[in-house]
């Protein structure tokens, strides 16, 4: 079961989620959570971004589908229904986030998934959806979603923490580069399966997610006896 900042491959992602993952969106899957898909590389899609050291995201809703109808999705309002009427996944986000803030319903819980790179995924944790809004980017209308990162994790029968877990979401920047710099290998072995983003000195204890020199790539294997030593 992957943890936070572990590196995932996408058919492993696939497999978790119980379906294959070719949107971003990806609303109450088997009826227990959400999962999407972000990225705040350059030229991505959409424009996501994390704020509060890793407590929030802000995540931007889909285009419609390109069609002989729609030939340029980018240009035109992200649609909250479709053309029967039912909601897209921008509506249904949408319809979660605004129940939450009127106190209608729990959060939504959010499973994230972050792609660092072509085929390399980063698992962020688990958020709670609390807010909806749309914004004008330049001759359009685009959604923007609001989750904070919450502590508990997996089994969704178990209740989660409302305290955000500080500074615990590594930058893509910093994992960008420490990917490179390590090599896409456990810095200890060489290893390049089961890999984590680990924190040289825990942020618990002061350490830093932003530095690339306090981050480093470990095997499973070595971030186990790594826990085990500070312990």
């Amino acid at each position: 079961m992957p943890r936070v900042n572990d590196i995932i491959p996408y058919y492993e992602m696939c497999q978790r989620e119980g379906t294959s993952l070719q949107r971003g969106m990806n609303f109450h899957l088997h009826g227990k959570h959400s999962v999407i898909l972000m990225s705040v590389r350059p030229n991505a899609p959409y424009a996501d971004r994390v704020e509060e050291e890793g407590r929030v995201l802000i995540y931007e809703g889909h285009n419609e589908n390109k069609t002989t109808d729609c030939k340029y999705p980018d240009l035109v309002d992200q649609p909250e229904f479709t053309k029967t009427g039912r909601p897209t996944e921008n509506g249904k986000f949408k319809e979660a986030a605004l129940a939450f803030k009127s106190s209608s319903q729990p959060p939504e819980r959010v499973r994230v998934y972050e792609k660092i790179k072509d085929g390399i995924w980063s698992y962020n944790g688990v958020f709670h959806l609390e807010d909806a809004w749309t914004e004008q980017a330049e001759k359009r209308k685009v959604f923007k979603f609001k989750l904070t990162a919450v502590q508990g994790e997996e089994d969704d029968s178990q209740p989660v923490s409302y305290n955000p877990n500080p500074g615990r979401m590594i930058p893509t920047s910093v994992k960008r580069e420490v990917w490179k710099r390590d090599g896409g290998k456990c810095a200890q072995c060489g290893s390049d399966q089961n890999l984590h983003f680990d924190h040289i000195i825990p942020w618990s204890r002061g350490g830093s997610s932003t530095n690339v020199e306090n981050i480093q790539l470990l095997c499973a294997a070595h971030n186990l006896s790594k826990s085990d030593d500070i312990l």
